[in-house]
C-alpha cells in the first residue's frame, strides 16, 4: 500500500487520509475531525509510512462509523435555530433591522447584506464568548486566590480550554453555544490548572472545590454532544 487510504462518508463521497509528520509525536494518531470529518494521521517524524498506512486501514470500520455519527452542517440562515447561554434563539434576517446583532424575545436577528448575516452572527458570538469567558474566569480565579489570567479564544478541533504554563487560559468559543453549566465547568477545569498543571488527584480536588461538585455530568455531556457544536456556522 504506498497512497493515502480513503474512507467512505454517508453522501456517498470519500475522505482522504491527511498525513502530518510531527517532531514531537511518539506515536502514531488518528483522529477524525469533528468539524468537517477529515480524517487526519499524525507520525512521529520516521515512522514508516507503508505501516502507518496499513495501522489506518487496520481502523476503517471505527473511522467510518465516526464519520457517519457526525451530525450534518449547520449552516447560520435565516430560520436556524442557535444554542446560546443555555437556551435556543431562532436566527432572523430582516431587510430592515441594523447591522448590530440584537435579540428579541427568542429570536437573534441581524440586518445587512443577507449572504454576509451567518459571518456576522458568528462574530457576534466569539464576542459574546470572549465576555462571557473573561468574566467567569476572573471569578474562579478570585475563588482559586491566583494571580489573574490572560483570556483569548480560537475554535480548535479537540479542545474546549488550555492552560499555558505562563497561565494565559485559551477557550474554544463554541462553549457559549453549550448549557451554562458546561461551560462554567470548562472554566473551572483550566482554572484548576493554574493551581495544579498536571490531572492529578488534587488538580481534580482542587475542581470540584473551585466548580462546588464533581463536574463529571458536564464532561459526559460534552463528549456526547460535543460534535454539534462544531458543526454551527459550517456547510
Amino acid at each position: 500500500m504506498s497512497s493515502e487510504p480513503s474512507f467512505a462518508d454517508p453522501q456517498g463521497g470519500a475522505r482522504t487520509l491527511q498525513v502530518r509528520r510531527s517532531a514531537r509525536a511518539r506515536r502514531m494518531r488518528l483522529v477524525v475531525d469533528p468539524r468537517d470529518g477529515a480524517v487526519k494521521l499524525t507520525l512521529p517524524a520516521r515512522a514508516n509510512l507503508v505501516a502507518a498506512f496499513r495501522w489506518a486501514e487496520s481502523k476503517r470500520d471505527w473511522i467510518e462509523a465516526t464519520i457517519a455519527a457526525l451530525p450534518p452542517p449547520a449552516p447560520l440562515a435565516d430560520g436556524a435555530t442557535i444554542p446560546y447561554l443555555g437556551g435556543d434563539y431562532r436566527l432572523r434576517w430582516r431587510a430592515d433591522a441594523g447591522r448590530r446583532v440584537t435579540i428579541e424575545g427568542g429570536e437573534i436577528v441581524v440586518g445587512g447584506p443577507q449572504e454576509l448575516a451567518g459571518q456576522r452572527v458568528i462574530r457576534w458570538l466569539r464576542a459574546e464568548a470572549l465576555a462571557v469567558l473573561s468574566a467567569e474566569t476572573a471569578d474562579y480565579v478570585r475563588r482559586a486566590g491566583v494571580t489573574p489570567a490572560r483570556v483569548g479564544i480560537g475554535d480548535p478541533r479537540t479542545r474546549w480550554g488550555s492552560c499555558s504554563a505562563s497561565g494565559d487560559i485559551r477557550y474554544n468559543w463554541r462553549l457559549i453555544l453549550a448549557p451554562p453549566e458546561v461551560r462554567r465547568a470548562t472554566v473551572a477545569h483550566e482554572v484548576g490548572h493554574r493551581l495544579h498543571m498536571d490531572h492529578s488527584p488534587a488538580f481534580h480536588a482542587a475542581v470540584t472545590r473551585l466548580f462546588g461538585r464533581d463536574p463529571a455530568p458536564e464532561r459526559a455531556w460534552l463528549r456526547a454532544h460535543g460534535a454539534r457544536l462544531h458543526v454551527f456556522g459550517r456547510g
